[in-house]
């Protein structure tokens, strides 16, 4: 194994090979995205540019994600694991992080198909961003835009008042359901006035530094 001083002084552990593998995640979801590699050059141009690249081993050249399919991946912040010979990079995704044109590398299971709850709500931002878009005929989603913001917000007041109810007088299980038709709302209302979870994620994160 080889260790190299980065930037900032931080010794990078790469392989026999130079390499490091690197995870990259989505910024704003928290979704895992791709598994690649980088060497030391690879790693200099994702900090000078910050666009992630990668070595290709397959190849054996250095590649910027997206140079081909325009999906470009826009390094927010790179970290090091406890060993410093794993990256992680949390990047904005311009589009599909995998060839085949999926979101994720990582969409096929061995076993079941189940989705983890921290997907819950990306999974849903996208899926309200589309029924805004698209206004399908026989979607609640696509009903409630159509009305507007007014009612939106009267659904999440109402909303609100049953999750607080539930909080002070009914059971855990009515609390797990009246939080989630909250959270929903929430989320129509967002995308209502052209914002997403992420917002309000990113606002929580403002405050939290202060």
């Amino acid at each position: 194994m080889e260790t190299e001083t980065g930037v900032a002084g931080v010794e990078i552990a790469y392989d026999e090979s130079g390499l490091v593998p690197c995870v990259a995640q989505d910024w704003s979801t928290g979704e895992v995205l791709t598994l690649a590699y980088m060497n030391r050059e690879a790693l200099d141009r994702t900090l000078e540019s910050g666009e992630v690249h990668f070595w290709s081993r397959s190849r054996g050249e250095l590649w910027r994600k997206g140079e081909t399919s325009g999906n470009v991946q826009r390094l927010r912040s790179l970290r090091y694991d406890c060993d410093a010979d794993a990256l992680l990079a949390l990047v904005e995704p311009a589009g599909p992080a995998c060839h085949t044109g999926e979101r994720t590398c990582f969409y096929r299971s061995i076993e079941d198909e189940a989705v983890a709850p921290y997907e819950a709500l990306p999974a849903l931002s996208r899926t309200l961003a589309h029924r805004r878009a698209e206004l399908p005929e026989g979607s609640y989603s696509a009903e409630l835009f159509r009305a507007g913001p007014g009612r939106i917000g009267a659904k999440v007041e109402e909303e609100a008042e049953e999750t607080a109810r539930a909080g002070r007088e009914e059971s855990d299980e009515r609390l797990r359901e009246e939080s989630a038709d909250l959270l929903y709302h929430l989320g129509v209302l967002l995308h209502a006035r052209g914002l997403t979870y992420a917002d309000a994620f990113e606002e929580l994160t403002r405050r939290m530094r202060k």
